[in-house]
């Protein structure tokens, strides 16, 4: 009997581990088929796709959903799919706004990739505090600005404004025209450029805006002849570069030095930019860098859009910040706006360009500085590169965020 009673217990025992191993099995199956079940992760990404931004705009969305599909074959987030939900600002302020809250309320997206001048910047950015939500902006620009709901993964001001202007007037000479587009970017970036010239002792000759969009630079290009500046400073956004180009070379002003802070790649190859041969830029990225993890990026990139689709700064920005956004989604467990947001201050990951780290004070990131020379192919010679990322100053330091404030509501009332 004790044989059998020992039998009998062993048989139970092991009875009960298959049950138990059976179990475990089962909630392992529920388990895969509600991740593959459950809804996906959906982000906004918010960009001109018409208008006359479309041209610099549209990359930066297939910039996003690239990085997103990489994202999608490493298994997603949490068991889940990233899906994108893609709206068309249409170069206009009051669109950007109303898709934001659409994209928001309705669509329910976890966060924006969203807009290029800081015009529409400025009116999706109340939108998105309002609803303590969470945008990442890939575009330099003239900082004075620090929201507590956006990431800043372009260039601020003292990684791009103020080295471009210095290296070109220690260049060229400090008799500069300034030439922008009529909105808050080129306004306050030329409150900056006045400052460092007159801290040389040079000379703003004149100071000229156009409407964004426009295309009638007879007057100004006049002037620039008549002036004979040592240096153009050019903040023109959108296509209205493509006019400006074209009327300096008919004007025989195609060896005027010129720094342009909007014209990147595709711009420059759309628009014959390397037709002013003096002409150069100031970004954190340029598609020439011979590097192993830029190589890896422009492979993937041309891979997917095409051998003569070329990438940008921007189009690095917007990338890099879905890959912080992604690691933060991990880090937070969740893709919570608010716990995202949070995990968002202490991320790093490896860009093309460089390192790309978060500074938590400003919600900016450490970035390159890198000064090219337009090529006939439409790329840049880098002919300057700060020996390491710098670390951001969204108000640059000749006055305090508080004079940088009075000034502008001066200058701007």
């Amino acid at each position: 009997m004790l044989l059998t009673t020992d039998a009998t217990v062993a048989m139970r025992k092991r009875l009960v581990l298959l049950a138990i191993l059976l179990a475990a099995l089962l909630l392992a199956g529920a388990l895969v088929l509600r991740q593959r079940d459950a809804a996906p992760i959906r982000v906004g990404v918010l960009h001109a796709l018409s208008g006359t931004m479309a041209a610099s705009e549209a990359p930066l969305v297939d910039a996003v959903r690239m990085a997103v599909d990489e994202i999608n074959a490493e298994g997603g987030l949490l068991g889940r799919s990233v899906e994108l939900v893609v709206a068309d600002g249409r170069s206009e302020p009051a669109v950007f706004a109303a898709e934001a809250e659409r994209l928001i309320t309705q669509a329910r997206v976890s966060a924006l990739f969203a807009c290029w001048t800081s015009a529409c910047r400025k009116a999706v950015k109340p939108v998105v505090e309002r609803h303590q939500h969470l945008m990442v902006y890939p575009v330099q620009y003239e900082g004075m600005e620090q929201s507590p709901h956006i990431l800043y993964t372009g260039s601020a001001p003292n990684q791009q404004i103020v080295p471009g202007s210095h290296w070109a007037m220690e260049r060229f000479g400090d008799r500069v025209f300034l030439l922008g587009s009529d909105y808050v970017f080129p306004r306050v970036a030329n409150l900056i450029i006045r400052d460092l010239v007159l801290a040389r002792g040079g000379e703003v000759l004149a100071e000229r805006y156009v409407p964004l969009g426009g295309r009638d630079f007879a007057a100004v290009v006049d002037e620039i002849a008549a002036q004979r500046p040592a240096l153009v400073l050019n903040t023109l956004n959108g296509d209205s570069n493509a006019a400006f180009i074209d009327a300096m070379v008919k004007a025989g002003l195609a060896a005027q030095p010129v720094m342009s802070f909007s014209v990147a790649e595709a711009e420059i190859k759309a628009w014959g930019g390397a037709r002013l041969v003096q002409h150069y830029a100031t970004w954190s990225y340029f598609q020439s860098l011979d590097t192993p993890q830029n190589r890896r990026f422009i492979a993937a990139w041309q891979k997917r859009f095409g051998a003569s689709r070329p990438t940008s700064d921007a189009v690095e920005a917007a990338y890099v910040g879905v890959k912080l956004w992604a690691q933060a989604v991990r880090d937070a467990g969740s893709d919570d706006p608010l716990r995202v947001n949070t995990a968002l201050l202490h991320q790093t990951v490896g860009g093309p360009s460089s390192i790309a780290a978060v500074d938590g004070r400003t919600r900016h990131l450490w970035k390159m500085v890198r000064i090219g020379h337009v090529r006939a192919d439409g790329q840049f010679a880098q002919v300057f590169a700060s020996a390491h990322p710098v670390k951001p100053a969204p108000w640059p330091g000749m006055r305090s965020p508080e004079a940088w404030q009075r000034l502008i509501e001066s200058a701007h009332p």
